[in-house]
């Protein structure tokens, strides 16, 4: 019987079948033989790994891990003000908290750190506790009086494993204000202060009041009488008090604070302004010699000069030659007012030699000295011999 007609179309089925599985089978095999002929004897086959892209390295780069430091910084600083029944208010530039009542402040980081008024840092009487907990901090304040009112900072910190240090760009501050019915001023042991009233440098009268709601005025002693405040020359900032911008002489004097709230009103401590007028920068001394070599007979004159602002005192020391052997030192000094449109002056002093002799041979050095610091200039003079006169 032919083969066709015995297959029919089943048994054309069954031969593809077979012919399938035979192809598979031989594939297989040749993969494995292939596997078997690239292992040699002692050398481990290259695992298969999945290519991500093309790659031009032939062979693997070994790669060593480096040590890490663990860093931790700080989340955005958030300040809030714990309230009664566990609610929480997030703190503006200030606050107010009745005296006798517990203040408590959270700060959120891992760790931070307190800045309180600086009395508190030196002695809270056990009222004051910090702690840290895992996530925040915790500033606590019981028995509240009015002395404690003042600035209030929590600082996040950046820590490399223990090191830890404060991020003080990152700090957050609260001003907190503890009214008191009996003081409106921040108590001060101090009948009066002595401050000193620079040219150049703002200075600050700090009288701070308890209550944001009390009204504030500055006074003088003698004479009596109101001290304008313009905001310009001088400025009023409740949480730190009264500011002289640009200091002057007619600003000297007793001046002191009244505060005023409802029918309560009080005045702070005493301030004696002594002003003092200071340089913009140390004195530039410019020396010069009357001559560079004088004979033996001749004097000498040294100068010494600093032009600067008016009234700004200068102090002048010398170093000569003739010091070496006792020789007296006389000099004149002299401040002469300098013409034009700036207030200046020009401090001088002159070292006077008389009958120069060979142990005033030298250099002679000049300091000047103001209250911004000191510089010094130095000059040598030549003696040269007595010229003899001529014969007739």
């Amino acid at each position: 019987m032919p083969l066709g007609n015995f297959m029919g179309s089943k048994g054309r089925w069954v031969l593809s079948a077979l012919l399938i599985c035979a192809v598979i089978f031989e594939l297989a095999h040749c993969q494995k033989d292939t596997q078997e002929r690239r292992t040699t004897p002692g050398r481990k086959p290259k695992p298969i790994k999945p290519k991500l892209g093309k790659s031009t390295n032939k062979e693997p780069i070994a790669v060593t891990a480096k040590p890490k430091i663990r860093a931790t910084a700080a989340a955005r600083t958030v300040l809030t003000q714990v309230l009664n029944r566990g609610k929480f208010k997030k703190v503006g530039e200030t606050i107010s908290v009745q005296t006798g009542d517990t203040m408590e402040l959270r700060c959120r980081g891992k760790p931070v750190q307190w800045g309180v008024p600086q009395y508190l840092e030196e002695d809270d009487d056990g009222r004051l506790r910090i702690v840290q907990h895992q996530r925040y901090g915790v500033l606590t304040l019981v028995n509240t009086t009015g002395a404690d009112t003042g600035e209030y900072t929590c600082f996040p910190m950046y820590c490399e494993d223990t090191d830890c240090r404060k991020e003080y760009n990152k700090a957050v501050k609260v001003f907190v204000f503890f009214p008191d019915p009996h003081e409106l001023f921040v108590p001060s042991s101090d009948y009066y202060e002595a401050i000193q009233l620079r040219t150049n440098w703002p200075t600050l009268l700090p009288c701070q009041v308890t209550s944001p709601e009390a009204k504030v005025t500055l006074q003088r002693e003698f004479p009596p009488g109101e001290v304008a405040v313009d905001g310009s020359e001088i400025s009023f900032n409740v949480k730190r008090g009264f500011t002289i911008h640009r200091p002057r002489p007619h600003h000297a004097g007793a001046l002191f604070c009244v505060a005023s709230l409802g029918d309560l009103r009080q005045s702070s401590t005493k301030y004696m302004l002594i002003y003092v007028n200071y340089p913009m920068a140390p004195p530039a001394p410019v020396i010069q010699a009357s001559s560079s070599s004088p004979a033996v007979g001749e004097n000498l004159r040294v100068s010494c000069s600093v032009v600067g602002e008016q009234d700004v005192v200068v102090e002048f020391t010398w170093e000569y030659p003739g010091q070496e052997i006792g020789r007296p030192l006389y000099t004149q000094d002299s401040v002469t007012p300098i013409g034009g449109g700036a207030a200046r002056q020009q401090s001088q002093s002159v070292l006077l030699v008389d009958e120069v002799r060979d142990v005033d041979q030298g250099a002679y050095t000049c300091t000047a000295v103001n209250l911004q610091g000191t510089k010094s200039v130095s000059t040598s003079v030549k003696v040269v011999p007595k010229a003899k006169p001529r014969k007739p």
